[in-house]
């Protein structure tokens, strides 16, 4: 029996803004954005484990001396109160904070900083991967893309006080049936969220229901017996209180759901000089707009650095033979549109604001591009001239 390459289910998962990795990702970048805020050419790269009450802090700094441990303090607390975690395991308020954040290393400052004909070199050595594709309006993954969009609508009502019993730890996970390459309904759903012990499975269940339903396509909804929620039957105790939580360890969930590759970095607690950040904030914009131009129907990209080093060692484009005009010498075109130097990357995307806390949770793609400059890397500025190039 022949099987159908193109016929598969394949599965993404999504975190809310409560759970712990996601807590140490907005404390993160918010002591990012306090830096930038004050001195746009701040370096940063900053860690953070939180668990039972207590939140430690570790990194380096290169910023303005005006910024103590006091105000990295108080930004961490901020963090932890917009989530909504006012429990009696983890209290904004009441939580441990340690600050263990030193000065940049000169050994890196070196090679990072511009002198001379020398311009900016990468913050790091590595490898940056973007991705594109035609499944949903964002051109991301239909599996991340739905599974980020049921804890986004549930965040919301509850910020806004209309789920009063939930709690902000929550996870998603949706498995998609693709049928000749394209999804066409939910197989399988998982919904976790942290609730009041005043209520049980089945009515958190219906509570998370209409949220499933309204993020997918209509038709779309799993059959009711592989509708998951709670499959343990009880998440009362959630957050850093339930489990530990380190910056940068949900690097998947913060990209392409694993439909995409990633690079060795994650994104959180670091400044646009790190490309780990700004060269895969660089990469999706290109394959973006690759696809959005309609040169492919997908398209990955890959870039790589050496620390010190402004220009990239070397571009990889592929579009797994889904284009539609020939691509020889797309990464040279894609070369000659942007500068791909970190000073280049920084300039174009205009990286160097406070733009990043957003960016912890819900993933850093797939997201509408801000007029006050968050999510500039989902612009689709690129499409007229990619036009123009390829007569399309």
């Amino acid at each position: 029996m022949s099987v159908n390459p193109a016929n598969y289910f394949f599965t993404s998962e999504s975190v809310g803004e409560g759970h712990p990795d996601k807590v140490c990702d907005r404390i993160s970048d918010s002591i990012v954005d306090l830096f930038l805020g004050h001195d746009p050419h701040s370096r940063v790269a900053v860690e953070t484990l939180a668990t039972t009450n207590r939140v430690v802090l570790a990194g380096e700094i290169r910023g303005p001396a005006a910024i103590t441990p006091r105000e990295m303090e108080l930004a961490a607390r901020e963090a932890i109160r917009e989530i909504g975690y006012a429990q009696k395991g983890f209290h904004w308020q009441w939580a441990d904070i340690q600050i263990y954040v030193h000065a940049q290393s000169v050994d890196i400052a070196q090679g990072v900083d511009a002198a001379g004909d020398k311009d900016e070199g990468a913050g790091d050595q590595g490898i940056m991967f973007g991705y594109g594709c035609r499944e949903t309006p964002t051109f991301m993954p239909a599996p991340i893309f739905y599974s980020h969009k049921i804890l986004r609508l549930i965040s919301e009502d509850r910020h806004k006080g209309k789920l009063p019993l939930l709690g902000p730890d929550a996870k998603s996970q949706v498995t998609l049936e693709y049928v000749d390459g394209k999804p066409v309904r939910a197989a399988r759903i998982v919904v976790s969220t942290q609730h009041d012990e005043k209520i049980d499975q089945n009515e958190v269940r219906e509570m998370v229901r209409p949220y499933v339903q309204k993020a997918l396509p209509e038709g779309w909804m799993c059959e009711d017996k592989y509708f998951y929620v709670n499959p343990t039957g009880r998440f009362v105790i959630g957050g850093p209180d339930g489990d530990a939580g380190l910056t940068g360890r949900k690097i998947i969930v913060d990209t392409y759901g694993g439909a995409a590759p990633h690079g060795g970095g994650a994104f959180s607690g670091k400044d646009p000089t790190k490309v780990d950040r700004s060269a895969a904030y660089m990469a999706r914009y290109l394959a973006k707009n690759v696809v959005a131009a309609g040169i492919a129907d997908r398209c990955t990209i890959q870039l790589a650095y050496a620390i010190g080093v402004s220009e990239p060692l070397a571009v990889y484009v592929a579009t797994d033979n889904s284009h539609h005009v020939d691509v020889t010498n797309l990464g040279d075109v894609l070369r000659q549109l942007v500068k791909l130097s970190p000073r280049g990357i920084r300039e174009h995307l205009q990286l160097n604001r406070p733009i990043y806390k957003k960016t912890s949770s819900f993933g850093h793609f797939g997201r509408d591009p801000e007029d006050d400059g968050h999510f500039s890397w989902e612009r689709l500025d690129l499409v007229s001239e990619l036009k123009r190039i390829y007569k399309l």
